[in-house]
């Protein structure tokens, strides 16, 4: 006798979701981890309905057909976009051992139209360490994010550096105006708190301008900021020219300042970051300090 064939697959997908309605209004505390659970699985419902991955782009039909059929049996929510979110929920995840659970349906419907398991491993890490709302993922992915990172180290083992995107974008009320580097200074002390999000992960303010002596002399750092997740301070000076190479030569006697009069025993060592208009590759190939990183700005 031949095997039989299970082709009934609507039936499971049918029972599937409904078992997920249930389960909701029972267990309401682990509801998003039914959602995923549910929607993962009938994501590989419908791609082997649609007879396997390699086929499943060009099934739309047969979605089209289960969303008629289950709207009007279950209700709303399951629409032909729907269907096609939880189709490509399960070809981007197949392989992964565990989904994020702090991530919801939301988030993930976000994640799924980046392009690169890179990029979606790097914003599934920045939504569980700063715990993003699904609308604050969509304006990172919206600003382009991962494309001014440039994230090449392995998620487990970030440094400092790796996590300064390039360019940032700085609020101001005309980006249309040029402005001095004083008044760029205010524009990023008005809106502190959206200036430090947009630089990176753990950063805390500390001071504007702080005044320091070297010799017999008076200086200012620009901002003096934090790292709490890198437990050390970090001296950032702002210019509104292309790099400079003396610029090499003033960040570092701040850091060495920081090092020896501001930072703990228990704190590592000073970083600096120099934020220019624009960069030059010329002048940075003889920057070899690893505490100096640069990044450039635009207005936003």
């Amino acid at each position: 006798m031949k095997e039989v064939i299970k082709t009934n697959y609507y039936d499971e997908i049918k029972e599937t979701l409904v078992k997920n309605e249930i389960y909701k209004k029972v267990k309401d505390y682990s509801k998003n981890k039914s959602d995923l659970k549910a929607y993962f699985e009938v994501g590989r419902l419908i791609v082997e309905a649609q007879g396997g991955e390699k086929r499943a782009k060009y099934g739309n039909k047969l979605i089209k057909e289960y969303s008629e059929k289950l709207t009007n049996e279950l209700g709303k929510g399951y629409k032909v976009s729907n269907l096609k979110n939880m189709r490509q929920f399960y070809l981007i995840f197949k392989k992964c051992q565990a989904l994020p659970g702090e991530l919801t349906w939301s988030h993930y419907i976000e994640l799924i139209r980046l392009n690169s398991m890179k990029e979606i491993d790097y914003y599934i890490y920045i939504t569980r360490v700063q715990n993003l709302s699904y609308r604050e993922l969509h304006e990172r992915i919206k600003s382009k994010e991962y494309e001014r990172i440039g994230f090449k180290e392995e998620l487990e083992k970030p440094k400092i550096n790796t996590l300064i995107k390039n360019p940032i974008m700085i609020k101001v009320k005309n980006k249309n105006e040029r402005l001095s580097e004083y008044a760029l200074h205010r524009s990023i002390l008005e809106n502190i708190d959206d200036f430090l999000v947009e630089l990176g992960i753990g950063f805390t303010y500390v001071g504007s301008e702080v005044k320091i002596k070297i010799g017999d002399n008076y200086h200012y750092i620009d901002f003096l900021l934090f790292n709490y997740k890198f437990n050390c301070f970090v001296v950032v000076e702002l210019k509104v020219t292309e790099f400079k190479a003396e610029y090499i030569g003033q960040i570092t006697k701040y850091i060495n300042y920081v090092d020896k009069n501001i930072k703990e025993l228990f704190n590592d060592k000073t970083v600096g970051v120099v934020i220019c208009k624009k960069e030059n590759k010329y002048v940075l190939e003889y920057c070899t300090d690893d505490r100096i990183f640069t990044t450039t700005y635009k207005m936003k």
